[in-house]
């Protein structure tokens, strides 16, 4: 239940997040980069989030 409630939260800041972040991104160079460290802070949020339980 803790996991979906999880994904649940990350999926809602992503449609939060999404409008703008595509807005500002109109280069493909600049979305790229921009993308990359998303995930690479998505990815050390669930790292976080795993290593505690």
């Amino acid at each position: 239940m803790d996991k979906l409630l999880s994904a649940i939260f990350m999926f809602g800041v992503l449609l939060l997040v999404l409008p703008s972040f595509l807005q500002s991104n109109s280069q493909l160079k600049q979305f790229l980069k921009n993308l990359s460290i998303w995930t690479i802070i998505v990815f050390i949020i669930l790292m976080i989030i795993y290593s505690f339980k």
